[in-house]
């Protein structure tokens, strides 16, 4: 039901996302990593706007992607009705029910796709940008075996610059484990190179867009 109603819903809005966000999709490496997922994955990317999440549907138009939403965006019946439907992973913020970790795990290990935004929210004006990372991704990796799809988004959305999206080459973050350290620590120190393996991308986006423009 969730796959079917995807597809209704990127295929109806597929004129829409044109006009809005016109996405232009850069690779930190294509022949490793493309728009083509096979198998389990979390995506993990900044966080610009409520859009984001519209944009990254199209940019992986042939898989479902599952993404974990704030409770905030549960409070109208509508758009709760179609975020469920959608397959979006409620989290509450204001608790500490961690049944979100759980369902995410669950999806990943069907090798569906979990999307995050670890930052939380979105940064203010003022704040650094991206914010300090969450560690739900890391954890739900290490216990899904799932590795990590870095993505940076430009959240050029509505105007007339293009949204430019960049895909990184995936983290296997069992590899990135230290013994030597408790795991706490480890899911800290994994977490804080997730964060800058997504700002990496921004300087690649920025690099490769300058580079073409010279061309």
């Amino acid at each position: 039901m969730i796959k079917l109603f995807n597809a209704f819903v990127k295929i109806t809005a597929l004129p829409v996302q044109w006009v809005c966000f016109r996405t232009k999709v850069y690779y930190e490496d294509k022949k490793i990593q493309s728009r083509r997922i096979k198998g389990q994955a979390i995506i993990v990317s900044n966080h610009t706007s409520v859009y984001d999440y519209a944009v990254f549907l199209f940019v992986f138009f042939f898989r479902t992607l599952r993404y974990q939403m704030a409770e905030i965006l549960f409070k109208t019946k509508l758009l709760k009705w179609f975020l469920r439907r959608l397959g979006g992973i409620f989290v509450d913020r204001n608790s500490y029910d961690f049944l979100f970790v759980k369902k995410s795990v669950e999806i990943l290990n069907k090798k569906g796709i979990v999307g995050i935004f670890p930052e939380g929210r979105i940064p203010k004006e003022g704040e650094e940008k991206p914010l300090e990372f969450k560690t739900s991704a890391t954890y739900i990796a290490l216990e899904s075996g799932a590795k990590i799809i870095p993505l940076y988004t430009n959240g050029s959305y509505f105007n007339k610059k293009r949204a430019r999206v960049i895909i990184g080459c995936p983290i296997d973050v069992q590899e990135l484990w230290d013994d030597s350290l408790d795991e706490k620590t480890n899911i800290e120190q994994i977490t804080k190179t997730i964060r800058k393996k997504v700002i990496d991308l921004k300087d690649e986006l920025s690099r490769q867009t300058t580079k073409k423009e010279k061309v």
